[in-house]
């Protein structure tokens, strides 16, 4: 059952807030990595490469967790569960890699070859905690 994202939960995804995403090991153990992240449609996207573990392990096992904190208020944050629904290759996921570059850094990506897996939301939480970093 996928859950419908809030418009809150929609501008801290289309920002340029890192991601860190959760994925299961053969084992059960888990595996954080940091990752861009986007909204394509009422999906998330990331994407990454074949070399790169959190691949094999979403294929193997599709559930992901997914935390997203704001780059300028650490305590405005975002938990994600859901699953991978789809995964894409070639010129289709070119484009959305190269979207979610141009928004984080500002130019396209330099590596020309993409897997972006397409991730249905089943459960989201909006943070917003009453805090601030201290100065100095």
């Amino acid at each position: 059952m996928s859950e419908t994202l809030t418009p809150e939960v929609i501008e801290l995804l289309q920002g340029r807030n890192m991601a860190h995403v959760a994925t299961l090991m053969k084992d059960g153990a888990p595996h954080v990595s940091p990752v861009w992240i986007s909204v394509e449609g009422d999906r998330l996207a990331i994407f990454s490469t074949e070399a790169h573990l959190k691949i094999r392990n979403l294929r193997r096992d599709p559930r992901i967790g997914i935390s997203v904190a704001d780059e300028h208020n650490p305590y405005r944050s975002i938990v994600i569960r859901g699953r991978v629904v789809e995964e894409l290759g070639g010129d289709e996921a070119m484009a959305i890699m190269d979207r979610m570059s141009n928004r984080y850094v500002g130019q396209d990506f330099p590596v020309r070859s993409a897997i972006v897996m397409l991730i249905e939301p089943q459960r989201v939480l909006l943070q917003d905690l009453p805090f601030e970093h201290p100065s100095g």
